[in-house]
């Protein structure tokens, strides 16, 4: 499987292809024999038959080959993702037709990588590349040692086949299994294994130490593997006098060198991991320790030592303010209606709580004109808190409410101080567990997030309800307030009881027809997961302000905005955050919130956690 050295393409001044932005369609896409768990590791074989030439449109002309140690960023078509995730080549070679056959092995991890193990035959795929430089060529006279770790296995091997056979030793380590050694033709081949599966039962070091290059007379090694593993064989070779050659990987963005978002530390100073690398000499490498342990374990070794994955179901309840609630996943007002409505599509009785859609003290019919639009990775909305005013609530939907099991909150809003006083009077005097006290709303003329913008008008409208209502407080902020942590300690002061935050950013839209604003009152409410980093940021800065109080000061904080997963969810829980609240990622799966709800639980399970205590707000400094 010897790759080919010929190109028709624009080749840079050492004599590697440049990269191109062009498309391919997948030949073959499966799971990669022998790794474990099955179904972990995929091989994706792509046919690049054309290239983009800005608006001349695609050729087919001019598709260069790569050289051994380059990647590529692939994209599917069909994606959900922003970025091309950046894939080594482990094989390519030169169609009959111009084309260029590239062969990836692909381990399945995120949701990028997911996209392209999940492609079928035939489909569509972007990529950019060939990228990086090469692998240094060894002279006649080297000894050489090539080593693989996991999935760094996929480059490496593809080394390999370039070199005359028997001209090399290779040493591939894994947690468990083994793969992409097909097309290897070493002169030794030394396989360990974490787990014993294959091999020599052990990590790298059980095969290759300082010692056994000497020994070998080994004059040069190249590897490619995970960072610790590249640590070690720096360490080695250093000891050994040994020169070495190691392909590293960071995270990337444009991968042509632009953006230096994949920068590593180098004795000469930052390095680009796209452009100056991804091989490196390794004299010239820094590695560094990591900053934290991992917390207990992963999904692929749960437990630490001492640490042992749980056999029974954790406990996922939360107390707030006095309230328990089963698990912390809570249906966010204005997305859920008043409980029943996706009765038909789930169990709602699987959840934590449900939050009412938002009230008001007289009947509102919401705003006029168009009132939702759907942006990248989000949604606009105008609704206006439309809502058959209190005393119909506390009539009709409420009764509906109180019979499932989930904790029952009520969304109040007003559109002065009196009528949020005179709200809260009437849900007083009901079995509601929880008011949720909204001062954030975007989408009104009056009231709504002009009394959140402020921290003596969010503490008037705060302290007047706190004073007709015994019911606990929960009082939910704007993330368009000029001072997000001044206004939570002014609620706090008030007498909230516990914060929720954050609701919508203030967003708007044009209508390309008329050049006009989309919506009657311009500016709408912005959700969905685009606001998701902004939003755990927010949590995390004001559960921090939090932890800076006494004890006995402090009140909890449940996270919302752009939640649509259990590693969301996780995340708010890690940043400090009571429960969370999930909306928009209801309206693109109605499954969201169970899912969620089961991937905590799953996550707790596998890494010991026996209550959600143990981790929550573990991202603290």
């Amino acid at each position: 499987m010897k790759q080919l050295n010929e190109t028709n393409a624009v080749k840079d001044c050492s004599g590697e292809p440049l990269p191109v932005f062009g498309r391919g369609a997948v030949t073959y896409c499966g799971i990669e024999k022998g790794a474990i768990p099955v179904g972990s590791v995929y091989l994706l074989t792509v046919a690049m038959n054309q290239v983009f030439r800005g608006l001349e449109g695609p050729s087919e002309s001019g598709i260069p080959l790569p050289v051994a140690g380059q990647f590529y960023l692939l994209r599917s078509e069909k994606t959900g993702v922003l970025l091309g995730r950046p894939i080594s080549v482990y094989a390519s070679r030169r169609l009959a037709d111009g084309a260029v056959e590239l062969s990836y092995l692909i381990l399945r991890k995120g949701t990028g990588t997911k996209e392209l193990c999940g492609l079928s035959e035939g489909d569509g795929i972007e990529l950019i590349g060939p990228l990086g430089n090469s692998f240094t060529a060894p002279a006649a006279s080297d000894k050489v040692c090539i080593v693989g770790g996991g999935i760094g296995v996929a480059p490496v091997a593809g080394f390999a086949t370039t070199l005359p056979d028997t001209s090399y030793d290779f040493y591939a380590s894994y947690k468990s299994g083994c793969y992409g050694l097909e097309h290897i033709k070493p002169a030794s081949l030394t396989v360990t294994t974490d787990d014993g599966s294959a091999g020599i039962h052990g990590m790298l070091p059980v095969a290759l130490s300082a010692d056994v290059l000497r020994k070998n007379g080994y004059t040069v090694v190249y590897a490619c593997g995970p960072t610790p593993m590249l640590a070690y064989v720096q360490k080695i070779c250093r000891e050994a006098g040994v020169r070495c050659y190691l392909s590293m990987e960071n995270r990337m963005a444009c991968g042509v060198g632009a953006c230096l978002g994949c920068t590593i530390t180098t004795t000469e100073g930052n390095k680009r991991c796209c452009k100056d690398g991804p091989v490196f000499d390794g004299a010239i490498l820094q590695f560094e320790p990591p900053k934290y342990k991992p917390l207990r374990g992963s999904a692929v070794n749960p437990a630490e030592p001492g640490v042992s994955a749980s056999s029974t179901a954790p406990d996922m309840s939360v107390e707030i303010a006095g309230v328990r609630f089963e698990n912390p996943v809570i249906a966010a007002s204005g997305t859920f209606g008043y409980g029943s409505e996706y009765g038909s599509l789930f169990d709602v009785n699987a959840l934590g709580g449900i939050c009412s859609k938002g009230l008001t003290l007289q009947p509102r019919p919401g705003n006029t004109g168009p009132r939702l639009v759907e942006t990248a990775s989000g949604l606009i909305n105008s609704i206006g808190l439309e809502n058959p005013g209190i005393s119909h609530f506390i009539d009709h939907e409420l009764p509906a409410m109180l019979s499932l099991k989930p904790v029952t909150i009520a969304n109040l809003s007003g559109s002065s101080l009196e009528t949020y006083v005179e709200g809260a009077k009437l849900l007083d005097a009901t079995a509601v567990k929880m008011i949720e006290l909204n001062i954030s709303c975007p989408n009104v003329k009056a009231g709504g997030m002009s009394f959140g913008m402020d921290p003596a008008s969010a503490a008037s409208v705060t302290k007047a309800v706190r004073a007709v209502t015994k019911k606990p407080l929960m009082v939910k902020l704007t993330p368009n307030a000029p001072d997000l942590i001044g206004i939570a300690m002014a609620v706090r002061e008030a007498g909230a009881d516990a914060l929720s935050l954050v609701n919508t950013f203030q967003a708007m839209a044009i209508d390309l027809n008329t050049g006009k604003p989309v919506f009657d009152n311009v500016r709408a409410g912005f959700s969905g997961p685009a606001v998701k980093p902004i939003a755990l940021r927010m949590v995390y800065d004001v559960v921090q302000a939090m932890n800076a109080l006494p004890e006995n000061e402090r009140i909890p904080v449940v996270g919302l905005g752009g939640i649509a997963t259990w590693q969301d969810a996780v995340e708010f829980l890690m940043a400090g955050a009571a429960a969370i609240q999930v909306g928009t990622a209801t309206f693109a799966n109605p499954l969201a919130m169970t899912q969620i709800a089961a991937g905590i639980a799953n996550f707790m399970k596998e890494r010991g956690f026996a209550t959600i205590s143990e981790f929550r707000g573990s991202a603290q400094l």
